[in-house]
């Protein structure tokens, strides 16, 4: 396990919080895991927090940080906590929910793979990945693998991942914080590219040339 000790009772607390959320949203333990595809779900979230634990991701500030980009820390968390129980509580009463139990399974798809997607470059940028906006002590540009031709991955993931999740609820609501995500995460991104342009100059700006935020060939 690469992650501290207190990092990681906060992502397994963080991880078990979230799930209850749905959990309560749902009404109950046995209501939850009546359906097959939020079983999947439940498991397969605690199964990416296992797999997050041993990469090196941190919350470090480094040796240079943002420090003005923090106020996107408790508006994505609670987007979270929305996230966590009105996709399950609209499920539960059958209130703004899009029709078909295909649906489930099409939301399980993309949030085991929108998360795969959101823990890879975490993996793939080890101690530069930190949960703040900040260069850390020996930090490179990363411009090769997933990194070719999308500058945020891992965001990309996050956001297919949030939309898989409240696919699986069938949840309107769900897929509306999903977009609503995009404010705070667009403000991350274009704080992170001035960081980056201070920290790397033409280097970066060549990089950035040649990428896309987010989807190649759409934005």
């Amino acid at each position: 396990m690469k992650t501290t000790p207190g990092l990681a009772l906060f992502a397994i607390a963080l991880t078990l919080a979230y799930l209850g959320l749905a959990v309560y949203g749902e009404g109950s333990f046995a209501a939850f895991f009546s359906h097959p595809p939020l079983t999947v779900v439940a498991v397969a979230t605690i199964a990416m927090t296992v797999v997050s634990l041993f990469a090196d991701g941190n919350l470090s500030p480094g040796e240079r940080e943002d420090r003005a980009n923090r106020w996107v820390l408790p508006a994505f968390a609670l987007i979270g906590l929305l996230a966590g129980y009105l996709p399950a509580l609209t499920d539960r009463h059958d209130v703004l929910t899009l029709d078909g139990e295909h649906i489930r399974w099409v939301g399980v798809v993309l949030f085991i793979a929108g998360g795969a997607l959101r823990i890879w470059p975490v993996f793939v940028l080890g101690y530069r990945f930190s949960g703040l906006v900040a260069i850390q002590p020996g930090h490179t540009l990363v411009t090769s693998g997933v990194y070719r031709f999308v500058r945020n991955p891992s965001y990309l993931g996050l956001l297919v991942n949030s939309l898989g999740w409240a696919l699986a609820f069938r949840s309107v609501v769900g897929v509306l914080l999903t977009a609503i995500t995009l404010l705070p995460l667009i403000a991350r991104m274009r704080s992170e590219e001035a960081l980056l342009r201070a920290q790397f100059g033409d280097e970066y700006d060549a990089y950035y040339a040649r990428t896309w935020r987010l989807i190649p060939g759409v934005y």
